[in-house]
């Protein structure tokens, strides 16, 4: 990588005022093509995907924790549910008329499908290895009880049976059924509540600390690649070329300040180990900043 050498202040004139973009240039000791901020699921699968189409490009990603997916991404931090709307009612509102919307879950169950060709793409480039430690089938299933749960339930079945992406999907208001697809849920019930079901085999349960670590883990196979652990990011600054400058410093020690220089930029959500100063919080959000064009990201 390379570097630019700081002039120090005192090689200054006493009177000599160092400006604003003085200081900042003197700051730059690591230049990149690409930043990448947290070391989870977002910036593992952007850092793969680059590293990919784009193999001459540095990248550096820089984290707050002492080692990559300990947040987000960790397998105790997230339901690690293949999100495919098999099971989650939220992606299937119910509409005024009663009818149940199923654009979302489409929508979803699509990206997920994408997710997986990506995965899969990157276990036969040896990137990933061994997919049942990542990735392994699990059924989904949604429950209820009461009349309007009940009904709702059926006419979601009914809609998603529309689409092939659904094929599979067996509903149930039997009680001995859902006893033998969740004993436990039934264990005790009253025999004549008003209860529905959905079961899907085809559901997974996905480890997003894995492939985040197995993804990070690959990208340090290559000369191109930097990560920096225990590092805090505390300010952004855009430069007239449209560049940045990335202010960051050691978790423990928030005075050993350096600069990062890069083109572009991933800032994907504010837990991401940024502490931004109160005047640079425009520069921060929820969603993809700094990349031209934002957007969603392939495999997420």
């Amino acid at each position: 990588m390379k570097k630019n050498k700081a002039v120090p202040n005192a090689q200054k004139s006493g009177t000599e005022k160092v400006s604003v973009a003085t200081k900042a240039k003197a700051r730059v000791v690591h230049e990149t093509d690409v930043l990448l901020i947290g070391g989870g699921i977002m910036s593992a699968t952007l850092g793969t995907w680059l590293q990919e189409l784009e193999p001459d490009w540095s990248i550096t990603m820089v984290e707050q924790m002492e080692s990559v997916a300990e947040e987000s991404s960790n397998g105790w931090n997230n339901a690690g549910t293949g999100h495919s709307a098999l099971m989650e009612l939220n992606y299937t509102p119910q509409k005024a008329d009663g009818s149940v919307s199923i654009e979302k879950a489409i929508d979803i169950n699509e990206a997920f499908q994408i997710s997986r060709q990506f995965w899969a793409h990157q276990v036969t480039r040896g990137v990933l290895t061994q997919p049942k430690s990542f990735i392994n089938t699990v059924p989904h299933m949604s429950f209820v009880w009461g009349d309007d749960n009940v009904n709702f339930l059926r006419a979601r079945y009914r809609a998603l049976q529309k689409s092939p992406l659904f094929n599979g999907m067996r509903y149930s208001e039997d009680h001995e059924q859902i006893k033998q697809w969740a004993p436990l849920v039934m264990e005790g019930r009253d025999p004549q509540q008003k209860i529905a079901a959905t079961r899907t085999e085809a559901g997974t349960d996905v480890n997003y600390g894995e492939i985040t670590r197995q993804m990070i883990n690959a990208l340090k196979k290559h000369d191109r690649f930097t990560l920096q652990l225990n590092t805090v990011v505390r300010r952004f600054h855009r430069n007239a070329d449209n560049s940045w400058n990335v202010t960051v410093s050691d978790a423990n020690n928030s005075h050993a300040k350096r600069t990062i220089k890069g083109q572009v930029y991933l800032y994907r959500c504010r837990r991401c180990g940024a502490e931004i100063d109160a005047a640079d919080q425009n520069s921060a959000g929820e969603r993809v900043r700094g990349l031209p064009g934002g957007g969603p990201i392939p495999g997420v």
